[in-house]
């Protein structure tokens, strides 16, 4: 009888673990077919054909009479959030990847049920892993006052294949009219001005205009995926007049459909570039078709800045395998950089001083294949040169890496490189 119940428990075991096999092999894959066809330079990213493309062949289609601004650290960004949330009379939709629980926490969760109380309808996204840190009773005051909150991706039996799909949007609409995104999560680490390894460099940015209605249906999506609930109406999509004189796009993209849009209008993006591309990543990690198009456009005489991390970063990790990435990029011309201060969150494109793109996604595999992001894209000169000069004075807080340095690093570092970039994929 013993040696039966042993073999039925054998049994078992073996089911139970070549299931979790099952689920972690399911979760480290993206669910789609990887990219990895070329993309020919058919025009410049100032020939119309070149928006033609990125408004329909990849994204929803350029709206005119747009107008952002950018914020600088939370000492900006935090302020320019919270009085939106105050000032709102009918909506407020909020998606998030971090929120945790601290004096920032607290100030966003008091702004949301004080709207609520009033009648305010407000509606909070936030993912299940980047909430984490988030005390219960936090959550339990804001639906007291009638917050409705969801979690994006809560493990349950039924869905554990998905538990690799984070949402990494960050997305404020404030009654339809008013919009926000960019890098920041609402966590300790964002407040200050960048002063110290304990207070990031990041910017976010305010959005009015026609654009704003498609921020609020990228929201609506996730919001769909998660309640199973249209909503609708003159509350959330209100008529919106022109605000500025900026064409603009809001650019998403998710496993669920359509992961690769996003690392595709990158890619376009680059491959059309004619004189420069500045790039603030806050997670470069590419992979080698996108080293190849940086490359390629290198060798046709563009000129390329990248900032990035250097030492005080949140993940060492990312940093090995990103660093172990530069050989070719260095070899080839590109003008690599490491911030000094503190954490570099930013995530900024900004394409021959034209193309400005900014939001949540990360130059690696993990926004390009694995989270829900959205981007914001502007098409306005004076608007790219607002943000290359915020990019030139990071610049001047930023170490130069040159090919000769990066090539003669620690044998160690080589190797911690390696190791770290054969988990390319989840990075």
């Amino acid at each position: 009888m013993t040696k039966k119940k042993n073999l039925v428990l054998a049994i078992v075991a073996t089911f139970l673990l070549t299931l979790a096999g099952m689920l972690v092999a399911v979760n480290f894959t993206s669910g789609e077919t990887s990219v990895s066809h070329e993309i020919p330079r058919l025009y410049s990213t100032q020939d119309p054909q070149f928006r033609r493309a990125i408004g329909l062949l990849l994204g929803p289609a350029l709206i005119g009479g747009n107008r952002a601004q950018v914020l600088i650290n939370g000492d900006q960004i935090f302020p320019a959030m919270l009085g939106a949330i105050k000032s709102a009379e009918k909506t407020i939709t909020f998606e998030t990847f971090i929120y945790w629980s601290g004096e920032i926490g607290n100030e966003f969760a008091l702004a949301l049920s004080e709207r609520a109380k009033a009648g305010v309808k407000v509606h909070v996204l936030l993912d299940w892993l980047g909430s984490a840190k988030m005390d219960e009773s936090m959550l339990d005051g804001m639906r007291a006052a009638g917050v409705e909150i969801r979690k994006f991706h809560k493990p349950n039996w039924y869905n554990l294949t998905r538990l690799n799909n984070r949402t990494h949007r960050k997305l404020l609409v404030v009654d339809g009219k008013t919009g926000f995104t960019g890098g920041v999560g609402i966590a300790p680490n964002w407040t200050g001005n960048g002063q110290d390894a304990d207070h990031w460099r990041d910017s976010h940015f305010r959005i009015e205009g026609p654009v704003v209605s498609q921020m609020q249906a990228v929201f609506m999506e996730n919001w769909l995926k998660v309640t199973g609930r249209v909503m609708h109406g003159e509350d959330y999509f209100p008529a919106l007049q022109p605000s500025g004189t900026s064409e603009a796009q809001v650019f998403s993209s998710s496993p669920s459909g359509g992961s690769e849009s996003m690392q595709l209008m990158y890619q376009l993006s680059i491959t059309a570039a004619k004189t420069s591309i500045d790039l603030s990543s806050a997670y470069f990690v590419p992979d080698e078709m996108t080293t190849g198009v940086l490359v390629d456009a290198l060798e046709r005489g563009v000129k390329i800045r990248i900032i990035t991390p250097g030492e005080i970063i949140d993940t060492d990790t990312v940093r090995a395998a990103s660093r172990g990435s530069w050989g070719p990029l260095l070899k080839a011309g590109a003008k690599i950089h490491e911030y000094q201060p503190t954490m570099y969150h930013c995530k900024v494109m900004i394409v021959d001083n034209l193309l400005v793109s900014v939001g949540s996604t990360n130059f690696d595999d993990r926004s390009f294949r694995l989270n829900d992001e959205a981007n914001l894209n502007m098409y306005d000169s004076q608007f790219a040169a607002q943000q290359t000069a915020i990019f030139e004075a990071d610049l001047q807080r930023a170490r130069l890496v040159t090919y000769e340095a990066w090539a003669s690093r620690p044998l160690k570092e080589k190797l911690m490189e390696r190791l770290a970039l054969l988990l390319r994929s989840q990075l």
